[in-house]
Formats: C-alpha cells, structure tokens, sequence
C-alpha cells in the first residue's frame, strides 16, 4: 500500500497529533516529553531541546489535524501550503544507519518545520494513491484521536486509547443486560 517511510510517518504524526487529547491532558507537557516522542519515534536532525521547540511542535498539531477527515481539495491546498512554508525541496539521503530514503529540508531547519514537511511529503503519496479516507478520527463517541487504517480490509476504527476494547465491553454488557 504505502512505502514504509509513508506509513511511520503517518502513524508518527498520528501520534503527535493524539499528544493533544482533552481526555488525556496534554502528553507534551515539557521538553523532556518531547524529547522522549522523538526518540521513540527516531527522528534525526539538528535539535534544541528548549521550549521554544516544544511550543512550535505544539503549535504545529491543529495544522496537522485539519488534515484529517477533509475532502481531497482541501487536503492538497493544506499540503501545498505546508510544502510552500517548508520550501521543500525533496532529496534523496543516507544516515545514521537508514537507507537512501527522501528529506525535504535540511537537517538544520527547525524540527516543527522538518516534521511539517515531512508530513506534507507523506502526504503526497497518500493523495496520489486515492488513500485519503484511510485517515479516519476514532469512532469512540467519547475520543477525537486520530488514526492511520493501514489494515488491508480497511476495517479499523478505534485508535489505540484501548478505545475498541472499551466498545467491545460495552457491547457485551449491553447483550447479557438484555438476555437477562
């Protein structure tokens, strides 16, 4: 479906966005936090490690988000928008133990920037391919993360909160109230 670069991105961002949940709090509350998500989520680059950082990756989640749930065209016109921000200018690298894999930007732009566009050029192959409804919001009525289907029946639809599970002991207590 997607080439794995794609997919960890996606399901990276998909992540950060989620640091931002009402129920949960804010999961990025210092630089520490986020200096623990990116190296879970192996990010490289030039890095400050000061709240400056933290305040624009935190700033960068709504922009993320719109993403998600939105029509085609406005999904190319936010892209676009965060390539033109990013002055992404795509380019083949090896390091650190990785492949010839694609950046967008230099390794000294700032890391929201890096993270923007990295995502917009995720992005891309999502539109090209048609993929965009595998971008869905969890169907929880009472969670708003979101999350990457990358199932091949395109059947997932809980985010990973333990959300599914919570449904699933609601249905069954619901059918063992109603057998009684």
């Amino acid at each position: 479906m997607f080439a794995h670069d794609t997919e960890a991105t996606l399901t990276s961002t998909a992540a950060l966005i989620n640091t931002d949940s009402a129920d949960d709090g804010e999961l990025l509350p210092d630089v520490a936090a986020l200096d623990a998500w990116i190296g879970r989520n192996r990010y490289t680059g030039v890095l400050r490690h000061d709240r400056e950082e933290l305040e624009a990756v935190r700033a960068l989640r709504p922009r993320l988000r719109a993403v998600w749930g939105t029509d085609e065209d406005t999904a190319v016109e936010l892209v676009n928008a965060m390539l033109r921000e990013g002055r992404a200018l795509p380019q083949l690298v090896r390091h650190d133990g990785w492949d010839y894999h694609l950046h967008a930007t230099d390794a000294a732009e700032p890391f929201a920037v890096r993270l923007m566009v990295e995502f917009a050029m995720a992005m891309v192959d999502v539109i090209r391919l048609g993929e965009l409804d595998r971008l869905r919001v969890c169907a929880a009525e009472d969670c708003a993360d979101v999350l990457v289907d990358l199932s091949k029946n395109r059947s997932r639809r809980f985010c990973e909160s333990g959300c599914g599970n919570r449904q699933n002991v609601a249905a069954y207590r619901a059918r063992k109230a109603s057998e009684r």
